[in-house]
């Protein structure tokens, strides 16, 4: 049975998602502006973020945001937090009940501190809230490299019915019923990436790249399964996945934005030369509240956090770091 998929922001990763269910079902991408949806309905490009990459042709684009929803039945919802429930409200009036509504974004809600799918819960209420994630870089996809991703769900029979919708040859799509697990380790691994940029940009080599990465991933275990997750979530392709995509990828933009605070940029001439969202920049801050909150210690993230908000250097944070006391590995 064909379904009609709307997916809501048309930057890299909304643009890539709404590519590749344009394979199986017809698809519409909504864009804030018009030269990017004309774009792609004339030349099957998004210039503006993924240029010289080519579409697929069934794919279309669109600037109406009620006339796209109204038509859905399923929305995928690929805004950053930050825009996240300003755009589920606006779009909340022409969305019809019991749609599945499927968040791309990998943060956390600043104030609320609310994961994507609980902020579907709160402002539309009764429709099946779930999320994709995993080590996914939107132009490797879009060039044909073969990735892996979770669509998870907590009624396993939509997210199998979900995996028809985004699979293709070489984009395979598993499920997982964990979504607390799969949320929070896209949100707490954007942090990481940060770090790990960091070591980049300061020069320090692979051992230091791998400990941080290795560290991090005990940190998002940490605070995930604190949080109500599964320990095996973090162990799989949206936990230790994702990390390590995000961490050693040159596309990575929170890589890219620790690189540059470990060149000794601040954090917002970073951010006004970037034309797209680094989400642990956002995130940081939320993640040290929760950890507080639930007596969990996040070192790294704590660096990160004094880094982005405080205005302490790369090279600061790195040897607070050291100062630290060491313990046993895994506890």
């Amino acid at each position: 049975m064909m379904i009609n998929v709307a997916v809501i922001g048309a930057g890299s990763w909304g643009t890539t998602v709404a590519h590749l269910a344009a394979h199986n079902m017809p698809t519409t991408v909504w864009a804030r502006r018009q030269e990017v949806a004309d774009d792609i309905n004339t030349n099957h490009l998004n210039s503006r973020y993924l240029p010289d990459r080519p579409l697929h042709p069934d794919l279309r684009a669109s600037t109406d945001l009620a006339a796209t929803v109204a038509a859905a039945d399923l929305l995928v919802m690929g805004v950053p937090s930050h825009g996240f429930r300003a755009t589920l409200e606006e779009l909340g009036p022409h969305l019809r009940p019991w749609v599945p509504v499927i968040s791309l974004a990998k943060g956390l809600e600043q104030g609320s501190r609310l994961r994507m799918t609980q902020v579907v819960d709160e402002v539309l209420p009764g429709h099946p809230a779930g999320v994709l994630t995993g080590p996914n870089l939107a132009k490797e996809i879009l060039d044909g490299h073969a990735a892996a991703a979770v669509v998870a769900m907590t009624d396993q029979n939509v997210a199998e019915r979900l995996q028809e919708v985004f699979a293709t040859d070489v984009f395979r799509v598993y499920t997982n019923h964990d979504v607390i697990g799969c949320e929070i380790a896209g949100a707490l691994k954007n942090v990481i990436a940060l770090a790990s940029g960091m070591a980049d940009g300061l020069g320090t080599g692979d051992n230091t790249r791998a400990a941080v990465i290795t560290r991090g991933l005990t940190e998002l275990t940490r605070l995930g399964v604190a949080m109500g997750g599964e320990q095996s979530t973090f162990a799989g392709l949206a936990g230790m996945g994702d990390l390590l995509a995000t961490c050693i990828s040159r596309q990575s933009r929170n890589r890219h934005v620790g690189e540059e605070l470990g060149k000794g940029k601040t954090i917002e001439q970073i951010i006004e030369e970037m034309n797209q969202v680094a989400e642990g920049v956002k995130t940081a801050r939320v993640v040290m509240d929760l950890a507080a909150e639930l007596g969990v210690e996040t070192p790294i993230a704590e660096e990160v956090c004094a880094v982005v908000e405080d205005g302490r250097s790369a090279s600061e944070a790195y040897r607070g770091l050291l100062r630290r006391q060491i313990g046993h590995e895994l506890s």
